[in-house]
């Protein structure tokens, strides 16, 4: 009786393991689909850039990195650092970077 118990917490586990892998790579299939020019991206290889053309009907995606454009495959992509400052003009932007930029400002202002 104890050996199928743990065989079915086994199966049990297994099936979660399953379903938590299924959940990230939607997950990372979404935000591959809502790329857009001037996002900032890590790729598998660990290199940063910037994107600046997607082309989701080839799968593919073009990327700047210091001046130097690049052609991956957009499963390449590993994760979104950074989404592309579009200014709104319903809500002022609240960008960490620029909050930055604003305290070394005021140091040199100083």
């Amino acid at each position: 009786m104890s050996t199928i118990l743990i065989f079915l917490v086994m199966l049990a586990m297994i099936f979660w393991m399953q379903q938590q892998q299924k959940k990230q790579a939607r997950k990372a299939e979404e935000e591959r689909s809502q790329l857009t020019k001037g996002d900032e991206v890590v790729t598998i290889g660990g290199m940063y850039a910037i994107v600046d053309e997607v082309d989701l009907a080839n799968k593919k995606i073009v990327l700047d990195v210091d001046g130097v454009y690049l052609t991956f495959e957009l499963t390449a992509i590993k994760r979104v650092v950074a989404k592309a400052n579009i200014p709104s003009a319903t809500s002022p932007s609240t960008d960490s970077s620029e909050a930055v930029d604003l305290t070394n400002q005021e140091k040199t202002e100083e």
